[in-house]
């Protein structure tokens, strides 16, 4: 039993869903996403809501039955609320800078680190006095955000002695104590 897939994927104002074989095409006021999916999967429309229904019960059909559900949800959201994602640098002399779609990065290293943001997501870099700063990342494909955010994160991960590198808004850092005097 599918919890996720028997869920309905609820469409708000603006937004529609139109299928063409195994290509499902959302668009609204944000933009227009495609997402394939398989041709066997029925979507069903309800007032207000669409229902994805799998042809069989075998364990391929249930296995990807909450995928798919989950994969036109997100972007549902995508095309109406759009996603965020927010990341900061954590670090003595960490900056970032953006000029269109190229961040310019200084992370500790003996150079800077010229990253090429893809043509969908909008970057934005702020510095406020005082805090660290913060590269925000902007757009409507969730799993394109999320895989520039973990890169973004790579480049310079978290240490745990010092807390120093890349990191979410918001999240907790495991800590290590140091070493110790012994005396």
């Amino acid at each position: 039993m599918s919890r996720i897939g028997n869920k309905p994927i609820s469409i708000p104002d603006g937004v529609t869903l139109t299928r063409e074989g195994g290509v499902v095409t959302i668009k609204g006021p944000k933009g227009e996403l495609k997402q394939a999916i398989d041709a066997e999967f029925e979507l069903e429309q309800q007032e207000g809501a669409y229902l994805l229904k799998r042809p069989t019960e075998q364990k391929r059909h249930k296995s990807l039955h909450g995928l798919y559900r989950s994969l036109l949800n997100n972007a549902v959201v995508g095309v109406s609320e759009g996603f965020k994602k927010e990341l900061e640098l954590v670090g003595v002399g960490y900056r970032a800078a953006v000029q269109g779609n190229v961040l310019d990065l200084t992370l500790g290293y003996s150079h800077n680190i010229i990253f090429q943001v893809p043509s969908e997501i909008k970057v934005s870099a702020e510095a406020p006095k005082g805090k660290a700063p913060v590269v925000t990342l902007e757009g409507i494909d969730k799993q394109l955000i999320g895989q520039v955010a973990a890169k973004l994160r790579s480049l310079r991960k978290i240490e745990p002695y010092k807390g120093k590198g890349v990191k979410f808004v918001g999240e907790e850092i495991r800590r290590k104590a140091g070493k110790t005097a012994a005396k």
